[in-house]
């Protein structure tokens, strides 16, 4: 326990912002060694020493994942299935969202499909597989794509994806996909160019448009408005270091946009660390 535990309890109760930001700095900066007693100043019944002591626990937390992702990019397999993608999209938000409890967020998820139920045994038509699925992501809950505010982070960081309902083409998709294997059936990820799309035993949809399906004439519409043709390699689906690489470029994007260069570098080492020679 900290041998200064009353001096610390005091400093967190300053009246002064700064002297208050610079003692969690410090207490952040003692890293894992001092959880034992961080956890120990949460029994003290003290709604701003709790506050603060959680803020520093978030931030200790998020550094641990940040380090964990760091080292998880050069050996994250590429034909990885939904499990290695789920996990280190927590561990990003681990590292990007200080504080976030994502054991609740996959609770969550496990609780929608719940409430789904298997679609397997359900439906035996995809097609009708994806319009269930469809009418209670995109329709019950509203998952939508963010179109009034679309480079913002929240909309690629799967716990404030799943808190506002809004997000970006491939994160809505990234909810379908673990949605849909917690109800028994797979949902790809489609890395069509300029709109990530979606797709379970060959019906293609858009979570972005609240999983509406689409063919093969809109997405060459989709194409023309890029000056492009529909080529075979436009619906293959995305392999798992190209979904998080593709999802770390909209992350690296808003960075720069907003001028944080110290999260851009970040950043842009691990999407070099994902590449594949």
């Amino acid at each position: 326990m900290f041998q200064q535990k009353d001096a610390i309890v005091r400093l967190l109760r300053d009246d002064d912002p700064l002297t208050v930001s610079l003692v969690k700095q410090q207490l952040a900066e003692s890293g894992r060694e001092a959880i034992a007693s961080l956890e120990d100043l949460l029994r003290i019944d003290d709604e701003t020493v709790t506050r603060h002591v959680r803020d520093v626990l978030g931030q200790i937390d998020a550094r641990a994942a940040a380090e964990a992702f760091t080292e998880l990019c050069p050996v994250f397999p590429v034909h990885g299935d939904i499990t290695n993608i789920e996990a280190a999209n927590w561990l990003l938000a681990r590292a990007l969202l200080p504080g976030v409890d994502v054991r609740a967020h996959a609770s969550q998820l496990a609780e929608w499909a719940r409430e789904l139920g298997d679609l397997r045994e359900r439906e035996d038509d995809p097609r009708a597989r994806v319009e269930r699925l469809a009418e209670f992501l995109g329709g019950q809950l509203e998952f939508r794509g963010n179109t009034d505010d679309y480079y913002n982070a929240d909309n690629s960081l799967l716990p404030t994806v799943m808190e506002s309902r809004l997000g970006i083409p491939i994160s809505l998709t990234l909810v379908y996909m673990l949605v849909g294997a917690r109800c028994g059936v797979t949902v790809e990820g489609i890395n069509f160019p300029g709109h990530f799309l979606a797709r379970h035993d060959g019906v293609l949809f858009d979570p972005f448009e609240r999983g509406r399906i689409i063919g093969i004439p809109e997405c060459r519409q989709i194409l023309a408005r890029q000056k492009l043709e529909l080529q075979p390699n436009h619906l293959e689906a995305a392999d798992a270091v190209a979904m998080l690489r593709r999802m770390l470029a909209n992350l690296l994007y808003v960075s720069q946009n907003q001028g944080d260069m110290e999260q851009a570098a970040v950043i842009s080492g691990w999407i070099r660390a994902l590449e594949r020679k």
